[in-house]
């Protein structure tokens, strides 16, 4: 409300506990008042309120640290790539691999909110049933919604239609643990915000659209025990189990997610030893770094390069074109895995500091579409 108001330039009374929350945005008159006597002692020109001015700083608390992950470098660099470039990443591994602890550390190594950015999602945040924690501000939001969430919980909707999950996540992530567990008509609803960014409600009084701007992270098991490919070799699922299960994320929501990656079973070589990774200080760096080539290039993360601008941000030389021939005929892959092939290995580019996309950037981007080589 206080976003509209400042644009038609009115002044606002709010609640006094709300006062810190309208302030935030840019130039606002906000008028936090703690009785309706003290309103109308201000507009009847006796004792004016006082124009709230403070705005909270920035959250500084720490984000949990990649550093505490042990093992899994594979998984760590999908991660910083994912971060540089606005990238969706599913994970597929047993049970005990990590995949939660890895998705909660992604906030952490994302580039720093702009101003815009923030007020976008705390906005959204307001109109949710918790409302938005001043606190928060300037910091990535961390969806995690629950396998048994339905569509309305997950996209929004009501007699009075709120947003859902996907927006409450706007400009911060979306984490689906045990991805195949959820009901795969709420799955299938997803489509439309990760091309465009924005999810349409449809009720029989009204119409609303909300922004869904959000980076899907999932999680899911590799079979329906969770142990297929176990060091400890204890899965019993046949083939066709395994199948069964995978089928569970559909072809087209697969064909939407940029890394497709597995997180094996850590060793116990690897639990025995201290933590020694990068810390997420030093991945952010570089993945800021990137992002900032992106915005210098083309003004947008790579992930939101349309069509036309792959043909022009994403030129291969003559091996990166073999390569890439020949990876859609074996792996059989549609023109949109081809395309985010190219903004993936655009941003691994971007991470090493290159102007030009090499073979080895390509390979790279392919081996992170694990899913199109396997049976579905």
């Amino acid at each position: 409300m206080m976003c509209g108001a400042s644009r038609a330039r009115r002044a606002f009374v709010v609640p006094h506990a709300n006062g810190p929350e309208a302030a935030l945005v840019e130039g606002a008159h906000v008028y936090p008042a703690r009785l309706l006597l003290e309103v109308c002692a201000h507009l009847s020109g006796r004792e004016l309120l006082t124009r709230c001015t403070d705005k909270p700083a920035a959250n500084d608390d720490p984000y949990p640290d990649l550093a505490d992950v042990k093992g899994q470098p594979q998984a760590k660099r999908a991660l910083e790539i994912a971060a540089a470039g606005g990238h969706s990443l599913i994970m597929v591994g047993p049970p005990g691999a990590g995949k939660t602890m890895l998705a909660m550390r992604l906030p952490g190594i994302l580039p720093s909110m702009t101003q815009e950015q923030a007020l976008e999602s705390a906005a959204v945040q307001s109109l949710g049933t918790a409302g938005f924690d001043v606190r928060n501000w300037q910091r990535r939001p961390f969806r995690a919604p629950h396998d048994t969430a339905s569509g309305v919980a997950l996209v929004g909707g009501g007699g009075n239609p709120c947003p859902g999950e996907i927006s409450m996540a706007m400009h911060g992530v979306l984490f689906l643990d045990e991805a195949a567990e959820f009901n795969r008509d709420v799955l299938e609803v997803l489509w439309q915000p990760l091309e465009s960014g924005r999810i349409s409600v449809s009720r029989a009084a009204r119409q609303v659209e909300f922004p869904a701007e959000f980076q899907l992270v999932a999680a899911m098991n590799p079979c329906p025990c969770g142990y297929l490919g176990h060091y400890s070799g204890k899965c019993r699922c046949s083939p066709d189990q395994v199948v069964r299960y995978r089928r569970k994320i559909s072809g087209p929501l697969l064909d939407r997610i940029d890394l497709q990656i597995e997180v094996p079973a850590v060793g116990d070589s690897d639990l025995l030893k201290t933590a020694q990774g990068e810390a997420s200080a030093v991945i952010a760096a570089r993945v800021a770094t990137a992002y900032r080539r992106q915005l210098e290039r083309q003004d947008k993360p790579n992930s939101k390069l349309s069509t036309r601008e792959i043909d022009i941000h994403c030129v291969l030389n003559d091996a990166g074109v073999t390569m890439l021939k020949q990876a859609i005929s074996r792996l059989g892959l549609s023109a949109r895995a081809y395309h985010r092939i190219l903004k993936v290995a655009r941003t691994i580019a971007d991470l090493a500091g290159c102007g030009s996309i090499t073979s080895e950037q390509i390979a790279e981007a392919i081996q992170y579409r694990r899913f199109d080589a396997s049976p579905r």
